[in-house]
C-alpha cells in the first residue's frame, strides 16, 4: 500500500533519512521481501528503461501506423541547437522510450505506457550529469514510485479519468522529486519540485489522434521531461511552491474530473479532431487494419 499523502511520506523520510529509504522501508514492511530483493527488482526495472532508451535513440522503434518513430534518433544525432547538452539528451531519451511504447516494444509503464519516457529521460540524464551509478538511480526510482503512489491514492494516473495531466503531469512530478533527491536536495525540496512540476501541467488534455498513443503523446513525453527539469532547477535554487504537494494533487484531481469526456482519451476533441488530426487518424486506422 502506498503512502496516502506526501506529508506522511515526508514524516517517514525524517525517520529513515530520505524519501527513497522511507519508500523502501514501507515496501519491505508490506511485502515481506528483504530490502536487497526490492532493490534488485528496481535494478531490473532500470535495465529495461535503459534498453528502451537505447532502442529509441538508435531509431529502431517505428510504429505500425507510421505516425511515430525516428524523432528520438534525429534529436540525439542531428544538428545541435543553442540549448544542446543535458536538456537535449533528456528530451531525446524521453522521446525514445515513448516511441518504443508506440511501436509495441518493451518499456516500463512509470506511471503509464503513454508517459513512460519522462522518468528515464530525466533520471538517466541527471545521473549521467552527476556521474552517479546504479544505486543512486535505484534510490531515485524508489522515490519516484512513492510520489506516484501518493498521486494514485489521492487522484488518478489515468488519462481516461483525468486527462494527460494525470499521466504526463504525474510523471513529471515523480521525475522532478526523484531528480532533486539524486542531486542532493532535501525531502522537502523534492516536494517543492513535485509541486512545481505538476502545477505547470494542470489541465493538460488527453487528445490522441486516431485513438493511438502516438500524436501528441510521444512529443508530450519530451515536454514533460523539460517541465520536470525546470521544476528541479527551481527547487534546487531554493524556490518553494506555496501550495503543499498534497493540495496540488487534490487540485489535479478536481481539474481532471472537470475536463470534458471529449478531452479524456476518447479522441473526440483537441488535436484529434483538427482537420489534419482527423485525416491522420483515419489513415493510421486504415493502415493498422
Amino acid at each position: 500500500m502506498a503512502h496516502t499523502s506526501f506529508a506522511s511520506l515526508l514524516a517517514d523520510a525524517e525517520v529513515h533519512g530520505s524519501l527513497a529509504a522511507a519508500a523502501l522501508a514501507l515496501e519491505v514492511l508490506e511485502t515481506g521481501r528483504v530490502a536487497e530483493e526490492v532493490r534488485a527488482g528496481m535494478r531490473a526495472t532500470l535495465g529495461v528503461m535503459r534498453e528502451s532508451v537505447d532502442a529509441g535513440r538508435a531509431g529502431r522503434a517505428r510504429s505500425r501506423s507510421g505516425l511515430s518513430g525516428g524523432d528520438a534518433a534525429l534529436l540525439a544525432t542531428g544538428a545541435r541547437g543553442p540549448l544542446a547538452g543535458p536538456l537535449t539528451e533528456a528530451l531525446a531519451s524521453a522521446l525514445a522510450v515513448a516511441e518504443v511504447n508506440a511501436s509495441m516494444g518493451r518499456i516500463v509503464a512509470a506511471p503509464t505506457g503513454g508517459a513512460s519516457g519522462v522518468l528515464p529521460g530525466v533520471l538517466l540524464t541527471v545521473a549521467d550529469s552527476l556521474g552517479a551509478g546504479d544505486e543512486p538511480l535505484v534510490d531515485a526510482l524508489l522515490t519516484a514510485a512513492a510520489v506516484g503512489g501518493v498521486i494514485a491514492t489521492r487522484a488518478s494516473l489515468s488519462g481516461a479519468a483525468g486527462g494527460c495531466q494525470a499521466e504526463i503531469g504525474s510523471a513529471a512530478a515523480m521525475a522532478a522529486a526523484a531528480g532533486v533527491e539524486m542531486a542532493g536536495g532535501t525531502p522537502a525540496c523534492s516536494g517543492h519540485a513535485a509541486s512545481l512540476a505538476l502545477q505547470g501541467l494542470l489541465g493538460l488534455v488527453c487528445d490522441p489522434v486516431g485513438g493511438l498513443v502516438e500524436v501528441p503523446c510521444v512529443a508530450r513525453n519530451a515536454t514533460g521531461a523539460a517541465v520536470a527539469l525546470a521544476a528541479m532547477e527551481m527547487a534546487l535554487a531554493g524556490i518553494e511552491f506555496p501550495i503543499p504537494f498534497d493540495e496540488v494533487v487534490e487540485a489535479a484531481s478536481q481539474v481532471g474530473r472537470s475536463i470534458p469526456p471529449s478531452l479524456r482519451e476518447t479522441a473526440r476533441g483537441g488535436l484529434a479532431v483538427t482537420p489534419t488530426g482527423a485525416r491522420l487518424g483515419h489513415g493510421a486506422s486504415a493502415g493498422e487494419g
